[in-house]
């Protein structure tokens, strides 16, 4: 059965390459809101550009007030989940060919804005399906593809989809690495601010503590790490100035050994009275056990398509696994590849799209 799939898929790869490519072609990077497109016309064109797309391929789908939608084979209420998503950060400058052209050289890797980060992706899985619906293959549950349309800007489409939807009772997210993620670290985003007028205070609170100190927290108290996650990683620092007040924001990802507020708590007892620390937002880390049954059929998937080592792993980043209950990061990027999603020429090979298919 599994090399009657693969087969399927092979066949299909012209058809799946092109539907990637149409989709993006289209600049879904975050716009100006509107009544019936809540994240901007270009993430709503590209949101039903690829139900449409489903659609054709005899697929239910459905759109959810234009923050996020899906496509289905089989019925039942209980289904697996496949979410990914559709919007991609901002272009940025140093492309060799336009960002939202699709090019593809020679070799056969595309290039363009959310090849990787996540179009590529989550149709690779589409298109997946597809090859299971043509060849009449009957399931237990129903397969839904979700597709997303906020994750690099806050998730907002996931909350929305929780008002109205059941949460899969498992599935996986193409939007992190291989081989399988059994755990995420936790995400939080914390501000520290001051008055103006305590400016020298504040700085040297920055320089100690984070300009001066190692990016693992050790001067703060807080470079918790266990042997699963590593240690504690301090990123994306901002410094803003307002009108009246100064302010530094930082990212924590946090191993899932230390908590929230044990984290919190140490901070505080280096601040003077003349700073404060605000908590932005949080996400805490997410684990599953490396022998349930999802993350095994996972493992096994991977061993069994690229024939190489699929020991479950953990990763610093974050995806809709943070969010989603009962879903794991799984794929796109092999080892070895890193640093590609969100920068200048960003690009997918085709026969990684159609391994991840």
């Amino acid at each position: 059965m599994e090399k009657i799939i693969q087969d399927k898929i092979d066949e299909l790869a012209n058809m799946m390459i092109d539907g990637i490519l149409e989709v993006v072609k289209i600049d879904s990077v975050k716009g100006t809101p509107s009544m019936d497109a809540p994240f901007g016309l270009g993430i709503k064109e590209a949101l039903n550009k690829t139900l449409s797309i489903a659609s054709s391929l005899g697929f239910t789908t459905k759109n959810i007030d234009n923050y996020i939608g899906y496509a289905q084979y089989g019925e039942g209420e209980d289904y697996i989940g496949i979410i990914g998503h559709l919007d991609v950060v901002e272009v940025g400058v140093g492309w060799t060919h336009p960002p939202f052209s699709g090019y593809v050289n020679d070799e056969g890797r595309i290039f363009s804005r959310g090849i990787l980060d996540n179009k590529g992706p989550i149709m690779s899985c589409l298109y997946a399906l597809y090859a299971i619906k043509e060849l009449g293959i009957k399931l237990s549950k129903p397969v839904r593809i979700i597709f997303g349309t906020d994750e690099e800007s806050g998730f907002e489409d996931l909350t929305y989809y929780l008002t109205k939807e059941k949460t899969p009772i498992m599935g996986w997210t193409p939007d992190c690495k291989y081989p399988v993620v059994y755990g995420e670290r936790g995400r939080a985003v914390f501000k520290i601010t001051a008055d103006k007028k305590d400016i020298t205070s504040f700085f040297d609170f920055v320089t100690t503590y984070f300009l001066e100190s190692k990016s693992n927290g050790d001067r703060l108290g807080i470079n918790y790490r266990d042997d699963e996650f590593g240690e504690m990683q301090i990123r994306n620092t901002k410094l803003k100035a307002k009108d009246v007040t100064i302010e530094f924001g930082f990212t924590l990802s946090y191993p899932a050994v230390c908590t929230l507020q044990e984290i919190e708590k140490q901070i505080e007892t280096k601040l003077s009275e003349k700073l404060t620390l605000k908590l932005i937002h949080n996400y805490n880390p997410v684990k599953f056990d490396k022998d349930c049954f999802m993350v095994k059929q996972l493992q096994s998937a991977y061993e069994s398509v690229m024939h190489c080592d699929g020991t479950p792993v953990t990763t610093t980043g974050g995806t809709y696994a943070k969010a989603m209950p009962n879903i794991v990061p799984f794929g796109p990027s092999f080892p070895g590849q890193k640093g590609i999603g969100h920068n200048p020429n960003e690009w997918m090979d085709i026969k990684d799209i159609i391994n991840n298919a």
